[in-house]
């Protein structure tokens, strides 16, 4: 049986007649996603896990009356660091195959449990389209760049969409793949190319004759300045040059013959807590809030940057080997958890990272484990309320019941290339990062990489001295970059770009890759 609907000769079976009213009534009926305000679903991570109070973290401004300590003597109040070495249930690993078997799925589980979040074992396909390309000019160097958006599948929920974005920038004359470093940041062209004066003048002559059709009073003004265009050729302009004077960190990056990508995570996850039911984290839970294990906006911005590497492993112009995963501040701890997670990136600096990324957690010294219970929980899972909770079903909790720390998490990175990178307090990398608890954890994650048959942290090609509590952390400007796990800390601010250059010689000499 047909039915005409009146489209000229074009007939529709009765079968698919009721097969698209079946598909638009499934549509209409989807549940629309969960509205919360941040507060809102704190409120409601706190009374899944039964927590009535929690305490409230400390101020960054020293002057307060509930200031950061930083004293250093009152800075390690617990003495139970795990050790990424020790099983779970006792008993020191001594073979590599020991610790890819039993402890980093020990360590992997806990992290996931108790910190990071899970991720969903099934998440929807990410399909990546180039929607730009050009050739540009960086740093006085030809590159080509493409823009691309990556579709997340939501065929099984449509009131959510999510469309990654992600800018891969490769010397335009390389003589093959080179390695990438993909940056967490905004996306877009490096370095538009501008419209010639021909091309800018024709724009002009077009804006002027809109402006004029849309309110014919604008003709008497524009005939009044004859000088005047909306358009204007873009003047070259030097860019600003890092703390230790050297150029941006893409230019060294391409100048270097590497390539470069840089992916915006707030297209996978926004960084706010009422955003939990949208973004990857929504459509995977269908717009319903999150249980406690689920994951949380760092492993959702790992999970972007991992399909992100999906679309370079297709790429001729990416040496997919030695693809790296770079971040500061919160994506500092994006982007080391990106790396402890996903074993395909070859390398990570971290940049400025703190508590939530490598600094330990039972450090007792500027942001604490009660700053990111507070405002910042939504980057974790909501398990990890727990220990910030001063009332609840469970007891109160407390950072030494944490059964991982960030030691850990830099040890899931092991062997690979791993770049620890901090500025100065003088500069605006504040104390609040607790740079000294990251070389606690760095030290303390040292011995997984000299067991894997790599070289840990390394002065001159030994290991250093003395074990977490005692190894003095370096001076300023002094790196240890002989080993596989690297430190730096610069005499720059809230960024890694005085350490880029430190970086690319340091992943050079250990890939063997020379421009």
């Amino acid at each position: 049986m047909r039915i005409h609907l009146g489209l000229g000769k074009k007939f529709i079976p009765m079968a698919a007649m009721v097969l698209v009213a079946m598909v638009g009534a499934a549509q209409t009926s989807v549940t629309a996603p969960v509205t919360f305000t941040s507060d809102q679903d704190h409120q409601n991570m706190m009374d899944q896990l039964g927590i009535k109070a929690l305490r409230s973290g400390p101020s960054g401004d020293e002057k307060a009356p509930n200031h950061a300590n930083y004293d250093e003597t009152k800075a390690n109040p617990y003495d139970n660091v795990p050790d990424a070495l020790t099983l779970n249930k006792g008993g020191k690993v001594t073979s590599a195959d020991e610790w890819w078997k039993v402890r980093r799925p020990q360590i992997v589980h806990d992290e996931e449990e108790y910190v990071y979040g899970r991720e969903p074992a099934e998440l929807p396909k990410v399909t990546w389209t180039v929607t730009a390309s050009e050739r540009e000019m960086l740093g006085f160097r030809p590159v080509m760049a493409k823009v691309l958006e990556g579709r997340v599948d939501n065929s099984a929920y449509p009131a959510i969409s999510v469309n990654l974005r992600m800018t891969v920038v490769t010397p335009a004359d390389a003589k093959g793949p080179v390695p990438v470093l993909m940056m967490f940041g905004p996306s877009g062209f490096p370095s538009p190319v501008q419209p010639s004066q021909a091309d800018l003048a024709r724009l002009n002559t077009a804006m002027k004759a809109l402006l004029v059709q849309q309110d014919p009073t604008l003709k008497d003004v524009i005939a009044a300045h004859p000088g005047w265009d909306p358009f204007k050729p873009v003047p070259f302009q030097f860019p600003q040059m890092n703390a230790d004077g050297d150029p941006p960190s893409e230019w060294e990056l391409i100048a270097a013959g590497w390539g470069f990508a840089t992916l915006d995570p707030a297209s996978a996850q926004a960084d706010d807590a009422a955003g939990l039911t949208r973004g990857i984290i929504g459509l995977a839970n269908h717009g319903q809030p999150r249980k406690p294990d689920d994951w949380g906006a760092l492993r959702a911005w790992g999970w972007a940057a991992g399909r992100g590497l999906d679309y370079l492993e297709t790429d001729s112009a990416v040496d997919a080997k030695h693809v790296g995963i770079e971040g500061v501040s919160r994506y500092g701890k994006a982007a080391l958890v990106t790396m402890a997670f996903d074993q395909r990136f070859a390398m990570v600096l971290v940049g400025s990272s703190g508590k939530g990324g490598a600094t330990l957690l039972r450090r007792n010294y500027g942001e604490a484990v009660e700053s990111l219970t507070g405002g910042e929980y939504y980057w974790l899972a909501g398990n990890f309320l727990k220990y910030g909770a001063s009332e609840s079903k469970d007891g109160p909790g407390n950072p030494g019941q944490i059964p991982v720390d960030s030691n850990e998490l830099i040890a899931l990175c092991a062997p690979r290339l791993t770049f620890i990178s901090y500025g100065i307090p003088e500069k605006g990398d504040a104390h609040w990062l607790d740079h000294q608890g990251s070389w606690m954890a760095t030290v303390a994650a040292s011995e997984v990489w000299t067991l894997l048959g790599a070289k840990g942290l390394s002065e001159n090609g030994q290991p250093v001295e003395g074990d977490y509590k005692t190894a003095k952390m370096p001076a300023v400007n002094e790196g240890l970059l002989s080993g596989q796990l690297a430190w730096r800390q610069d005499d720059g601010g809230h960024t890694d770009a005085p350490n880029m250059k430190w970086f690319i010689q340091w992943a050079d000499g250990n890939i063997g890759y020379g421009h």
